[in-house]
């Protein structure tokens, strides 16, 4: 690193990682609202429609997944990072101000397409401009963005609500300031970061990969010179056009990202994106409510035992930060996929035998630790590394499209499988998941570290 530009790389870096910490707050943030807005809007007892307004921005990360590969292969990375900040701002003002489940469903679904977007584009930004030795790190960046604001959202809601008392009613709850105004500021607090993210993604460069796959070496020389002086520019220039970095149509390469010799890579991709989700971790955050109430906590307790998660969370995504470049992504992700089994096994016999307190935080501050050092952010490195140059866009649409899709089920079906076979049964079937993501990881997945991204499109595809 000693002929790299460090101050200039982190800072591009952790510009386009702060998609992420838009990310990782709006995704959040609905868990603590949860509890006010449903009273509001009247569908404490509904569960199609608690569900729904839950998972709608899903549905939106979903929708801004498929598009963000079409456009950032057209129009570049750096103008869809501005365009997702300005989604950001508008839908997080919109979901605050809304007076009705009929404004504030759509304006979950916008915020879900700014997720789709920062999802998509940050991670591959990152791969682009990260040289070799540190990508893992930089990548992992994101993930820390991603934690960062999840941690930021927790901190938020709790602030922002004022203590509720053990026997309140829902009219008590819908006739305080929670019940009015507090979850609608636990939105609009995100238009501070979304503003900044704005201002800032417009200073940093576009992806020299990107510029060299449409023929513009002259730019992206310029880009790299910056990253790593005259020497490296001439070797990474090299590298892009012998791995066929030249321009494709978006045609062609949706074709060839199909086609039987990206079969293997392909397949990889799509089931890491799905089993990230389908893992299960996420459901603590979107339904901490339900989870520390089954576990005997009150709302006001919920809150506090959300942030303290959000604090083990982000512990333990330094250590992924720490050690994705020296043990690599695979080894990480087989300790991530049996920890998790083994932690969700004993939550869920936990809540058979209807253990209370304590007890049940420290399992699912176990779980959120295995999940941050792994499973989080070593599927974004992943998915950011696997894939050619030349298809690395629509393919990471595709797979974080899997991904939403995944994440859509396991959100939605939550309040139905929690009824059906009661927590400790949910979290016995995303261990049996877990368990069945580490054979696949063990049989499937390569190591990556340490491997140009040229290098790995010779491994992983016979192109």
């Amino acid at each position: 690193m000693k002929t790299h530009n460090q101050l200039f790389i982190y800072f591009i870096c952790l510009v386009s990682a702060m998609g992420g910490l838009l990310f990782g707050y709006d995704w959040v943030v609905i868990g603590g609202a949860k509890p006010f807005y449903e009273i509001y809007f009247d569908i404490a007892g509904n569960e199609a429609m608690q569900a729904l307004t839950m998972s709608i921005a899903l549905l939106g990360c979903l929708l801004g997944a498929m598009t963000a590969g079409a456009l950032a292969d057209r129009y570049g990375r750096k103008r869809l990072l501005v365009v997702s900040a300005l989604v950001f701002f508008f839908s997080s003002w919109a979901t605050g101000a809304a007076p009705s489940l009929f404004v504030f469903i759509p304006a979950r679904l916008v915020g879900g397409m700014a997720i789709g977007l920062a999802a998509d584009l940050s991670p591959m930004y990152i791969a682009e401009v990260a040289p070799t030795k540190i990508r893992g790190k930089l990548v992992t960046l994101n993930q820390l963005t991603i934690v960062l604001g999840i941690l930021g959202a927790q901190i938020v809601n709790m602030l922002l609500a004022d203590p509720v008392p053990a026997d309140a009613t829902a009219a008590d709850i819908l006739a305080s300031w929670n019940g009015q105004m507090g979850w609608r500021w636990m939105f609009w607090a995100v238009c501070v970061p979304s503003g900044l993210f704005f201002l800032l993604s417009l200073l940093i460069p576009e992806s020299p990969r990107w510029l060299a796959s449409k023929g513009d070496s002259t730019r992206a020389g310029k880009v790299l010179t910056s990253i790593g002086g005259a020497e490296y520019v001439a070797a990474e220039l090299e590298s892009y056009l012998h791995a066929g970095s030249t321009s494709h149509t978006e045609k062609g390469a949706l074709a060839l990202l199909f086609s039987p010799r990206m079969r293997n890579v392909l397949v990889i991709g799509i089931v890491v994106a799905m089993f990230q989700q389908w893992s299960g971790t996420n459901v603590i955050f979107n339904y901490a409510q339900e989870i520390f109430q089954a576990a005997g906590y009150g709302i006001s307790d919920v809150l506090m035992n959300i942030v303290i998660t959000g604090v083990a969370n982000l512990v333990f995504t330094f250590v992924a930060i720490y050690t994705v470049d020296r043990l690599g992504r695979k080894t990480l992700m087989l300790v991530g996929s049996i920890g998790l089994a083994g932690i969700y096994t004993l939550l869920g016999l936990s809540y058979f035998f209807h253990f209370t307190g304590f007890i049940m935080i420290v399992f699912v501050i176990l779980a959120i630790g295995f999940y941050a050092m792994s499973l989080g952010p070593i599927t974004w490195v992943l998915l950011s590394e696997i894939f050619p140059n030349r298809v690395r866009g629509v393919a990471m649409a595709v797979c974080t499209a899997a991904l939403w899709i995944a994440s859509f089920l396991l959100t939605y079906t939550f309040p139905f499988l929690n009824s059906g076979l009661g927590t400790g049964g949910t979290f016995l079937l995303y261990a049996v998941i877990c368990f069945g993501g580490f054979l696949f990881t063990w049989r499937r997945i390569p190591e990556t570290k340490g491997k140009s991204l040229e290098e790995l499109e010779k491994q992983l595809t016979s192109c």
